[in-house]
C-alpha cells in the first residue's frame, strides 16, 4: 500500500492545524484531491517562507492530488492583514499583473502544470468584476463581524487600526475558496498557519452557500528554534529570483543557519528520505557541519538547479579551503589603472556595490567586520592596491558569511 501523503506531510513536521484530521487524510487516501494555495503577488519574487508552500505543492502533486495555485491579483489590491501590525503598501494592478506573471516560473521548478496536472489561476478574473452591493447581499450577509473581530488575524491589529479595505480581505479569500469550488470541485485550502481564520472563513462560507463540508489544513511557518522568521538577512529577504538572491548567496544562507535548525530545514524543504534525515539527527560537531552542507546543496538544487547548486558549493568550498574554485563568487571588477594608483577602501568597496553606502562600510571597519584576503580592515584610510591582488583576485568578506571576488579589467 502506497503511503497517505498525509503521513508523509505530518511525519516531516509540516503539519500545524488541520479542520477534520482524520477525513482529511481519508480523503488523501482514496481519491485524487484538488486542493489550492493562494500566494499575493506583492513582490517581483517569491521567498523562502513561499518554498515550504511550493515543497508542500510538490508532495501532494507527486501523490497524485491536483494543486490550484492561486495568484492574488485581486486580493493583492486589498493586501492581507493577517501576520502584520501595520498596512500593506498599496501596488497598482500593473505592478501586481507583472509580479503574478514572475510567479510561474519559479513554481514550475517544483510543480508540474503540463497537461492540467496543476493549474494556475488569478482570482483578479472574479474579484475584479464583483458588483460591491450584489457581493454584500450575496456574500457579506454569511458573516458575523463579532466572529471576524476575534479571528488571530484582526485582533492584534484592533490596536494599532484595522482599515476598513483590509476588513473587506476575509471574505475576498473565502469566496475565492467557494469560487474554487464552485468551478474546479477544489475541496481542501491550504496555507501557512497565519491563514488559518481566513481558510476558515472560506469553509463556512461553502456550507452555508452550497450545504456542502469542505476542508482546510496550515503548515508550520519557516521559523528558526527562536521562534524568528526565516529567510531574513541584513540585506533583506532571501528571495528565490537569482537576480534578486544569487544561487551562491542562497546556497551560502542555508550552509550558515543555526546547528539547531538544520533537520527541520532538511525535513521541511528538501526531499531527502526521512531515514537519511532520522541518521543526520545523530550527527554531532563537525558533522553537523557536513549537515548543513547537503542542506545548502539540496535546497539551492530545488530552486537553481543542479549546475547552480555545483557552482555555489565549489565557490564556497574555495573560501574555506577544501579546494573548489572562486569564480563562481558573486565577482565585480574595477580597472587596473585605478588599482594601480590605489583606491581607498571605502570608495571601492560602496563603487562595486559590495557595501550600500559607505557609512556602513565605516561601522562594519569599527565592529571589526570587514576582511580583504583574509586580513582584518582595522582603518577606513585603508588603500587598495595591486599588491592585494593573489591569483589575479581580491577576496572580500563582510560579517561572517558574506563574500565578493574582485578582479581587475
Amino acid at each position: 500500500m502506497e503511503t497517505n501523503v498525509f503521513d508523509i506531510l505530518k511525519e516531516r513536521g509540516f503539519i500545524a492545524q488541520t479542520t477534520h484530521e482524520d477525513k482529511i487524510r481519508e480523503l488523501l487516501g482514496k481519491e485524487k484531491v484538488t486542493f489550492y494555495i493562494g500566494f499575493d503577488p506583492t513582490a517581483d519574487s517569491l521567498h523562502v517562507g513561499h518554498l515550504l508552500q511550493l515543497i508542500v505543492m510538490s508532495h501532494m502533486q507527486r501523490a497524485g492530488h491536483r494543486p490550484i495555485a492561486l495568484i492574488g491579483g485581486g486580493t493583492a489590491m486589498v493586501g492581507d492583514p493577517s501576520g502584520r501590525t501595520d498596512m500593506r503598501k498599496m501596488l497598482t494592478q500593473e505592478e501586481i499583473a507583472y509580479n503574478g506573471s514572475c510567479f510561474q516560473g519559479q513554481m514550475s521548478r517544483l510543480v508540474d502544470f503540463g497537461d492540467g496536472e496543476a493549474l494556475m489561476v488569478n482570482n483578479a478574473d472574479w474579484l475584479l468584476k464583483l458588483n460591491y452591493v450584489s457581493f454584500l447581499r450575496d456574500i457579506g450577509v454569511h458573516f458575523s463581524v463579532n466572529r471576524m473581530l476575534s479571528a488571530e488575524c484582526f485582533k492584534s491589529r484592533l490596536e494599532r487600526g484595522l482599515s476598513f479595505i483590509e476588513f473587506n480581505y476575509m471574505l475576498m479569500q473565502s469566496y475565492d475558496f467557494l469560487k474554487l469550488y464552485q468551478d474546479y470541485g477544489c475541496v481542501l485550502q491550504l496555507g501557512g498557519d497565519d491563514q488559518w481564520s481566513n481558510i476558515l472563513g472560506g469553509i463556512d462560507l461553502i456550507r452555508r452557500v452550497e450545504g456542502k463540508e469542505v476542508y482546510g489544513m496550515t503548515f508550520t511557518l519557516l521559523t528558526t528554534s527562536e521562534g524568528k522568521k526565516m529567510g531574513k538577512t541584513a540585506q533583506g529577504a532571501v528571495w528565490l529570483d537569482p537576480n534578486k538572491t544569487s544561487p551562491y548567496d542562497f546556497y551560502q544562507y542555508w550552509r550558515n543557519i543555526d546547528d539547531a535548525d538544520v533537520i527541520k530545514c532538511l525535513k521541511l524543504l528538501t526531499f531527502l528520505p526521512m531515514e537519511k534525515i532520522n541518521e543526520m539527527a545523530e550527527w554531532k560537531d563537525a558533522q553537523i557541519n557536513e549537515a548543513k552542507k547537503i542542506l545548502a546543496y539540496e535546497v539551492t538544487k530545488i530552486v537553481h538547479g543542479e549546475e547552480e547548486a555545483e557552482k555555489a558549493k565549489n565557490a564556497a568550498e574555495a573560501l574555506f579551503g577544501d579546494g573548489g574554485s572562486t569564480e563562481n563568487m558573486p565577482t565585480v571588477s574595477v580597472s587596473s589603472s585605478d588599482l594601480e594608483k590605489g583606491i581607498p577602501i571605502l570608495d571601492l568597496l560602496n563603487d562595486t556595490g559590495i557595501i550600500p553606502s559607505k557609512s556602513e562600510g565605516r561601522r562594519l571597519i569599527k565592529q571589526g567586520g570587514l576582511t580583504i584576503n583574509n586580513e582584518k580592515i582595522e582603518s577606513i584610510d585603508r588603500i587598495v592596491t595591486m599588491d592585494d591582488l593573489k591569483d589575479g583576485e581580491i577576496i572580500v568578506r563582510r560579517g561572517k558569511k558574506s563574500y565578493h571576488r574582485i578582479v581587475t579589467e
